[in-house]
């Protein structure tokens, strides 16, 4: 049996794990498809070779050893021992060492058993946006901090997660709980207070959407996604596992997006990797649409699933290898659904085309109706924004590219509902663009007014959050690229208008040209309660402004090293992707998002309180 992995299977895992190795597997991957191309990808019937579903399931240990000592290891001489690291957690999607050290039983920080409590009415923030309507602001009687005491911030707890390189999943709080998921892919429940662990669950693959946390019949359940595209429902109390379902079929899906719950449904967007996949010509380009999932929260029942492409793919032509191309395609689902019961929608932000002409509902806010999926309108801001990675105009063979490439204007951002104080409704969104549009909900997404605040790129702009109270919208800006003077911005508009109330940046680091880990860029979500916004940069610094002006008011460096409470090795890296979450008057951040290369590895979550 040859070591054989055609772009399909191997793209499965690309990007997967966001690690420093996730740029060697970019550019390793047309030596993989030189060689690999042939086996586990679609056997033939009388094969032995296990196709991708049956390799994504073993352990990346197995998978290391077959291709370094055991019955594979002449398929794969001609590969580096890096390069066969990366393969391995490539394909499973976990790191090496996860099932063996990442599981709460071997620390030494485990709770004295008590129950769960019901987390009503008690302090919690739960899902991406603490409510439906993803709005990252969290009200004062929750947030049990006020704008007075965040100069007193210190940090209380680190909890490291063991043999994670990145650390994205970003932490739910119910119960007196803290629940989060994480590149090793093992979910835990901490204790709030102390940081102690009650149990760990371990996923297929990593976990690096939000949790969500509700009642589910006479006890509580937790819901996530992990990054092979399954979504998962546990008891709150026990991780014992109460549904698991499987998304989307496709090869390439995976959930970044967190499940939205709301009156007894789960709302669960599905990305996918196909756009690293598709420029390679061994690849059948492309097949993949995003899609939004609705669950029935307590069976797992399957209620309804809408595409965001209306028609499948077909095929279109075929390229110089013989290898069929396919369209339309794209329309990746990256963030939270936003629920709009008032209206009975729900909306979702879509990302760009991978094959040419783009389709319509490509860069665009999507309202599908809640009960039966009925797409119900689309307002698209970036239209004609077909884009594959590696189709730069230096590549060899652009067969597989679009005719026509885009800028790469995803949203990563979901959609903010608001309700103005003069009862008017308003969707505010983020975009890679740099630009922020409002739409009015009322009027199947009409345009109310845009502002740009950023450059813009395929870096971004605006990346993975912003936040908003009931007058105000504060947007994080990017533009890592553009250098130190120019990224990391912080902006407080207007909801009703667009108007500027005020601008911050970071203080320009002395950073090398180029050097993205350097530049304070503010790729993450924020988040806000009453008089401040909580906003990390990519340097590690998680700042707390004024909502009033804008002046800083606390900054905490978490790239550094941390003697963690559970004692697994600590370290703090960029903060990047999720946003800090605030309840129970503690701040919790992740520390140490690293991916295709860039920013700082860190494996740290982190707990503040007042001193």
């Amino acid at each position: 049996m040859r070591l054989c992995f055609r772009g399909v299977l191997l793209a499965s895992g690309l990007l997967a794990l966001a690690q420093p190795a996730s740029a060697q597997v970019l550019q390793g991957l047309p030596l993989f498809e030189q060689h690999c191309s042939s086996c586990h990808a679609a056997p033939a019937a009388d094969s032995r070779a296990p196709d991708r579903q049956a390799l994504s399931q073993r352990t990346p240990e197995s998978i290391l050893d077959a291709i370094t000592t055991g019955s594979m290891a002449a398929n794969a001489a001609a590969m580096t021992p890096a390069q066969k690291r990366v393969l391995a957690e490539t394909l499973t999607s976990r790191p090496l060492g996860a099932a063996a050290a990442g599981g709460a039983a071997s620390m030494k920080n485990l709770c004295t058993s008590k129950p769960f409590s019901a987390p009503i009415g008690s302090p919690a923030w739960s899902g991406w946006g603490v409510d439906a309507s993803n709005g990252r602001f969290q009200s004062a009687p929750a947030a049990g901090l006020t704008a007075a005491q965040v100069p007193r911030l210190t940090l209380k707890w680190a909890f490291a997660f063991p043999n994670g390189t990145s650390a994205f999943g970003q932490p739910a709080v119910a119960g007196g709980r803290v629940f989060v998921g994480s590149d090793n892919g093992f979910v835990y429940s901490i204790d709030a207070a102390s940081g102690c662990v009650y149990w760990s669950f371990q996923a297929p693959a990593s976990v690096r959407t939000a949790i969500s946390v509700g009642p589910i019949g006479s006890r509580y359940a937790i819901y996530f996604g992990d990054l092979k595209g399954n979504v998962h429902a546990l008891d709150a109390e026990t991780a014992a596992v109460i549904w698991t379902k499987h998304a989307d079929e496709h090869p390439l899906a995976r959930i970044t997006g967190a499940p939205t719950l709301a009156d007894g449904r789960l709302y669960v967007p599905v990305a996918s990797l196909e756009e690293a996949s598709g420029s390679n010509p061994n690849y059948e380009c492309c097949t993949f649409r995003g899609s939004l999932v609705a669950y029935d929260a307590m069976t797992g029942a399957q209620i309804w699933k809408a595409y965001a492409i209306a028609d499948p793919p077909k095929p279109t032509k075929k390229n110089s290898l013989g290898i069929q191309l396919w369209g339309p395609a794209g329309a990746a689902i990256w963030s939270a659904p936003t629920v709009d019961v008032n209206r009975g929608a729900v909306y979702v932000a879509t990302g760009d085309g991978y094959t040419h002409p783009a389709a319509d509902t490509t860069d665009a806010v999507m309202a599908f109706d809640l009960k039966t999926g009925q797409r119900l309108w689309t307002h698209q801001v970036t239209p004609n924004d077909a884009y594959l990675v590696s189709c730069g105009q230096n590549v060899a063979n652009r067969e597989n590219c679009p005719e026509v490439s885009g800028p790469d204007f995803d949203f990563g951002n979901s959609p903010i509902l608001r309700t103005l104080p003069d009862g008017r409704g308003v969707i505010v969104i983020g975009q890679k663009s740099g630009i922020v549009t409002a739409m009015d909900p009322d009027k199947k997404g009409a345009l109310l007014w845009q502002k740009r605040v950023g450059r813009g790129s395929a870096l971004g702009g605006l990346e993975w959050g912003s936040a908003a109270d009931d007058q105000i919208g504060y947007f994080p800006n990017s533009d890592a690229q553009f250098g130190a003077a120019q990224a990391g911005g912080l902006f407080a508009l207007k909801l009703a208008t667009g108007d500027e109330l005020w601008q911050v940046r970071p203080p320009g680091a002395d950073c090398a040209p180029g050097n993205r880990n350097c530049t304070a860029a503010r790729s993450a979500a924020i988040s806000v309660i009453p008089g401040v916004v909580f906003s990390g940069t990519t340097d590690g610094v998680m700042h707390a402004y004024s909502t009033a002006d804008g002046k800083a008011i606390w900054e905490y460096n978490t790239a550094r090293d941390f003697t963690t409470i559970n004692g697994v090795p600590g370290k703090g890296g960029s903060i990047n992707g999720p946003g800090p979450v605030v309840a129970g008057g503690m701040l919790y951040t992740n520390s140490g998002y690293s991916y295709l290369g860039t920013g700082g590895a860190g494996n740290v979550l982190l707990a503040f309180g007042v001193e």
